[in-house]
């Protein structure tokens, strides 16, 4: 089958290449998807960069999430599934091998039908970005009624917060760094996008929940934890929560423990390969709800060819896209 792979950590143009591999083997509970198309993911080229090979893995196939439809099935695994459309999350913990191949094993809990209605495009972008967001802002129980602030409202996950959010009753703020994130960000639902390369972010958010020098918050989603404490512990409600799943600015952040400790405040990281099985179906069932009733949508920023997968991964590492990156396998 054709694929990409690295056989060692580094620049993605120095050891990803592209060629034949054999064909993965079935096996109980298990489904074969042919892919049409994965997504990259900043875990997936984080992954490619500095995380060694498993023990007996030789050549990585990389990414996590992709779209495809099933052409075989393992014992276990009723037989109508052969054929159906799905998208792909975690394929690399469910199995040794990404989707960056024309095809993928996975355990047939981790290939979900998708609808109709929905390109497998997108399908390939839902995976982690979806399921992160869901846990983000539902893992400390419901927020009908609460004021949110989602960091990044632009990115793949933080437009998914936005989505999840706004359907569940919440009134959301968010932040972005350009123009064109901000229009990402509205489009998404977001009721007040605010530029913090351009604004107070704090003084904006109170002024607009009309609690000038008061506490405005009751949940932060956060993509950027070390940057966002100093104006969480400002803007945070008493027994508020932070749910945060990056930091890549600041990686050992300095906590500000007492600030934190008077707000009775729940710092949450979440990582989307820990969710419970419990987590992870609640974020499966609300992400299909979203797809059949049209609110949850993905912005594709550009498309690459397999044999271009080395400029997809450095797409996404220059961080100037607006969406997700996919490499198509057909």
């Amino acid at each position: 089958m054709k694929a990409a792979w690295y056989e060692r950590n580094g620049n993605a143009r120095d050891v990803l290449q592209v060629g034949e591999l054999g064909k993965p083997k079935l096996g109980p509970g298990r489904v074969l998807v042919r892919v049409s198309v994965s997504s990259v993911n900043p875990s997936d080229t984080k992954r490619r960069a500095r995380v060694p090979l498993l023990a007996g893995v030789t050549q990585q196939i990389p990414h996590q999430d992709g779209a495809g439809v099933i052409e075989e099935v393992g014992d276990g695994v009723p037989s109508s599934r052969v054929g159906q459309r799905v998208w792909i999350y975690e394929a690399l913990v469910s199995g040794k091998a990404g989707c960056a191949a024309e095809y993928v094993v996975v355990s047939s809990e981790n290939a979900v039908d998708l609808p109709d209605n929905i390109t497998l495009e997108m399908g390939a972008c839902l995976g982690i970005p979806a399921l992160t967001a869901h846990r983000c802002v539902f893992a400390d129980g419901p927020v009908t009624d609460k004021t949110l602030l989602v960091t990044g409202g632009a990115g793949a996950v933080g437009v998914h917060a936005i989505q999840f959010a706004k359907a569940a009753g919440a009134r959301v703020f968010t932040t972005v760094s350009r123009m064109e994130q901000a229009v990402v960000a509205k489009a998404a639902g977001a009721d007040l996008v605010i530029n913090r390369h351009e604004e107070d972010v704090v003084a904006r958010i109170q002024a607009v929940a009309n609690a000038p020098g008061t506490p405005a918050i009751d949940r932060i989603i956060d993509v950027a934890f070390g940057e966002t404490l100093p104006s969480a512990v400002k803007l945070l409600k008493p027994s508020s929560v932070i749910a945060t799943y990056a930091s890549d600015a600041q990686p050992e952040p300095a906590i500000p423990f007492w600030p934190l400790l008077f707000l009775d405040a729940t710092v949450r990281f979440v990582n989307v390969f820990q969710m419970s099985p419990e987590a992870r179906q609640s974020a499966i069932q609300a992400t299909d709800k979203g797809l059949l009733e049209g609110w949850l949508k993905t912005t594709i920023a550009s498309r690459f060819p397999l044999e271009q997968i080395a400029a997809a991964h450095e797409a996404s590492e220059s961080g100037k896209t607006i969406g997700k990156i996919v490499v198509l396998n057909d």
